[in-house]
C-alpha cells in the first residue's frame, strides 16, 4: 500500500459514487455541525457587545435578543424546506438566484457564499482552539499553530471521502450536543429549583462595571453579532445530492433535526447565562485569564471536574470540525459555478475519492491565509462573518419567490410563496442591520471583497468565452498546406537522449536542425558529429540534418535558443516549426533537484512567446 493510499484511502471507482451517498444520521455532522456549533459562540458574540452594560446587559436584554434571533431562525427553516423540495439536485443560493433572478444575482450569491464558507472554516477552527486555550491557558501563545494543525487534520479527513468523514465527525457532533444539552438541562433545573437564582459551583468572573447607557443602536449591534448563530443553515440545501434517495425527504429530515437541536441549545444556553449571572470577558483586557462564555457556564453548572473537561473537549472537537461543513459544501458550490464558466474548470474534476478535490485545496489555502492574517483569534474574524451568509439567504429566498410566481400550477404555491417571501424580507432586513452594525468593525472588508470576486469571475467567464470563439471551427478538415515542419532539436552533447530525439526528428521531415549552444567552455558535439551522426546517415543515403552552432557570449543557454527559434519561424512564413525537447525522466521526484530544468523553462517560454506555427514536442528518456 502506498503512502497516499494509507493517508487518503484507496482510489474509488466512478461506479462507487452511489455507495458514497449518506443517510440522515450522517448528514447531521456533515452539513449541520457548523450550524450546531454556532451555539458555542453565537451567544458570546451578542454578550460581548453587552459588556459595557455590566450585569444588567445579560439580565435584561440577552433573552429578548435571542428570542428575535430564534424567530428568524424558524422563518429560515421553513423557507429552506421549500428550497430543498423545489431543487432536489442542490438548491444553493447560486443555483436558485441564477435560474430565477439572472446571472448578476447568481454571481452576487456565489461571491457571498465563497466568502462565507472560507470564514466558516476559519471561525470554526479558531473558536475550537479558543475553547481549548480557555481550559488550558498555557496554550494561549500557540493558538495560531494549533489552528493550522487542526486545519491539516480536517483536510486529511475530508480527502478520504464524504462517507468516512461523516463517520469520523459523528462522534464529536453527538458528544457536543449531548454535553451541552446536559449542561442546559441541569442548569435550567437548578435555576427553577432555586427560584431563578442558582448558586454557581464555580463562581463566574465578576462583570465589568457599567461604562455605557443602553441605546437602541447597541441592541441592534448585539443582535447583529448574535446572528452568527444562524450561519450554516443553508448547508443542507447545497448538499441535497449527497443524500440517499429520496434526497429531498432525507435532506429535510436532517435540516429539521439540526434546527431543532440548535433552537434548544441557543435558548437553553441564553437562559443559563442569565440565571447564573454569566457575562462575556474582553480578550484584550483579560489576557491569559480569558475564558469563553461557554467555559464559564459549564464551570458554573458543574464546576471544573471531569464533566467540565469532557464538555470543553467535545466543544473543541466539534467547533474545530465544524469547518467540515464548508469543506463539504464549498467544492460542490465551486463546481456549480465552474459549470457556468465563472471559475476555472479544474473545479469540475473529481479526485481519487470521488470528491471535487481542487475545491478542497482552494478552501484550505484561503482558510490558512485568513487564520494567519488574524492570528487565529475568533473575535477578529467574527465581524467579517454573517454578511455573506445573510446576503446568500436573501438572494436564495427572493429567487424562490420568483420560482413560485412562475410555477403557480403547483399545489400549495401560495403558502410556499408566503414562506419564502417572509424569509426574504426577514433576512434582507437583518442583512442591512448586520452590515451597518458591523461595517466599521470589519464588515467593510466583506463588502469590498464581494464586488472584487464578481469581477474576477466575470474575467474568467470572458476568458472561456474567448477560448470557445477562437477554437470553434465548424469547417471540414483542411488538407492544404500540409508540408513537413522544420524540425529544431536543442542538443548539448551526443548521447542516447540526443540520439532518440534525432531519430524521431528525422521521421517528421527532411529539414532537421540540431542546435548546439557554444560557449567558452568548449564544444562537446562538433568533434563527434561527422563520425557518430553524418557517417551512418550518408551510408544509409538519408538527408543530412544540419548542425547549427550558436555562440553564447555570456554562457546562457535559454536566451540564444529562443532567439534562434523565433528568428527561424520569422524567416519561414507559412511553415511550421517543430521544437523537439529531449528530456530526462527520473524515477524519484527528489532526483529532479539533481538535474537542471532548462527544458521546462524553454518549454514555458516557447508556449508564452510562440504562436500557432511553433509546435513543442517532448522526447522523454526514462532513466
Amino acid at each position: 500500500m502506498s503512502f497516499f493510499d494509507l493517508i487518503l484511502g484507496k482510489p474509488l471507482a466512478t461506479s462507487a459514487e452511489h455507495d458514497e451517498h449518506i443517510s440522515v444520521a450522517a448528514g447531521i455532522p456533515i452539513f449541520g455541525l457548523d450550524g450546531l456549533t454556532s451555539a458555542a459562540y453565537g451567544p458570546e458574540q451578542a454578550m460581548y457587545l453587552l459588556i459595557p452594560l455590566g450585569m444588567a446587559g445579560v439580565q435584561q436584554h440577552l433573552l429578548p435578543i435571542f428570542a428575535a434571533i430564534l424567530c428568524l431562525l424558524v422563518v429560515l427553516y421553513f423557507s429552506y424546506r421549500q428550497t430543498i423540495e423545489a431543487y432536489p439536485n442542490g438548491g444553493g443560493s447560486f443555483t436558485v438566484a441564477t435560474e430565477n433572478l439572472g446571472n448578476g444575482a447568481g454571481l452576487l450569491a456565489a461571491s457571498a457564499l465563497m466568502i462565507d464558507y472560507i470564514l466558516t472554516a476559519a471561525v470554526g477552527i479558531s473558536a475550537g482552539v479558543t475553547a481549548l486555550v480557555s481550559a488550558w491557558p498555557s496554550l494561549h501563545p500557540h493558538q495560531l499553530l494549533l489552528c493550522l494543525l487542526v486545519l491539516a487534520i480536517i483536510v486529511i479527513i475530508n480527502l478520504r471521502g464524504m462517507k468516512e468523514s461523516a463517520f469520523v465527525f459523528m462522534v464529536p457532533t453527538f458528544l457536543f450536543v449531548g454535553t451541552l444539552g446536559t449542561t442546559v438541562l441541569v442548569g435550567v433545573v437548578h435555576a427553577l429549583l432555586a427560584g431563578g437564582h442558582p448558586v454557581p459551583v464555580t463562581p463566574p468572573p465578576p462583570p465589568s462595571p457599567i461604562m455605557e447607557t443602553l441605546t437602541f443602536w447597541l441592541l441592534l449591534k448585539a443582535f447583529a453579532s448574535g446572528c452568527a448563530a444562524m450561519t450554516g443553515v443553508e448547508a443542507v440545501s447545497n448538499g441535497v445530492p449527497a443524500f440517499k434517495e429520496p434526497r429531498s425527504k432525507k435532506a429535510n429530515a436532517a435540516l429539521t433535526i439540526i434546527i431543532a437541536m440548535l433552537i434548544v441549545l441557543l435558548a437553553g444556553l441564553s437562559y443559563v447565562a442569565k440565571a447564573y449571572g454569566v457575562t462575556a470577558m474582553d480578550p484584550d483586557t483579560a489576557g491569559h485569564a480569558y475564558q469563553s462564555v461557554l467555559s464559564i457556564q459549564v464551570a458554573a453548572v458543574f464546576g471544573r471536574g471531569w464533566f467540565y473537561f469532557l464538555t470543553m473537549g467535545s466543544v473543541l472537537a466539534a467547533l474545530s470540525f465544524s469547518a467540515n461543513t464548508a469543506f463539504a459544501d464549498f467544492p460542490r458550490m465551486a463546481r456549480s459555478i465552474a459549470m457556468k464558466d465563472y471559475l476555472p474548470h479544474v473545479f469540475l474534476l473529481r479526485g481519487r475519492r470521488l470528491l471535487f478535490s481542487h475545491g478542497i485545496y482552494a478552501l484550505t489555502g484561503f482558510t490558512a491565509l485568513l487564520l494567519i492574517i488574524f492570528d487565529g483569534v475568533t473575535d477578529k474574524l467574527i465581524p467579517l462573518y454573517a454578511i455573506g451568509a445573510f446576503l446568500a439567504f436573501t438572494l436564495s429566498q427572493a429567487g424562490m419567490v420568483r420560482h413560485w410566481l412562475h410555477n403557480r400550477d403547483q399545489k400549495g404555491w401560495r403558502t410556499k410563496l408566503f414562506l419564502n417571501g417572509l424569509g426574504a424580507t426577514a433576512t434582507g432586513v437583518t442583512l442591512l442591520v448586520v452590515l451597518v452594525a458591523k461595517f466599521t468593525a470589519g464588515a467593510w472588508i466583506t463588502a469590498l471583497l464581494v464586488p472584487m470576486i464578481i469581477l474576477l469571475m466575470l474575467a474568467v467567464k470572458r476568458h472561456y468565452r474567448r477560448v470557445k470563439l477562437e477554437t470553434a471551427d465548424p469547417t471540414p478538415l483542411r488538407l492544404t498546406g500540409l508540408e513537413p515542419p522544420i524540425v529544431v532539436i536543442p542538443m548539448a552533447r551526443w548521447d542516447k537522449i540526443g540520439e532518440k530525439a534525432l531519430r524521431f526528428g528525422m521521421l517528421m521531415g527532411d529539414m532537421v536542425k540540431v542546435v548546439h549552444i557554444h560557449d567558452e567552455e568548449g564544444d562537446t558535439i562538433t568533434a563527434v558529429w561527422d563520425k557518430m551522426v553524418l557517417a551512418p546517415i550518408l551510408e544509409a543515403n538519408r538527408v543530412e540534418p544540419e548542425l547549427v552552432t550558436v555562440q553564447s557570449t555570456y554562457r546562457t543557454i535559454i536566451s540564444p535558443l529562443m532567439d534562434y527559434i523565433l528568428k527561424l519561424e520569422d524567416e519561414n512564413p507559412g511553415r511550421k516549426v517543430a521544437v523537439l525537447l529531449p528530456e530526462l525522466v527520473v524515477r524519484h521526484w527528489w532526483e529532479n533537484f539533481l538535474h537542471n530544468q532548462r527544458v521546462q523553462i524553454l518549454k514555458l517560454l516557447l508556449l508564452l512567446k510562440g504562436n500557432q506555427r511553433i509546435v513543442v514536442v517532448n522526447i522523454p528518456w526514462y532513466l
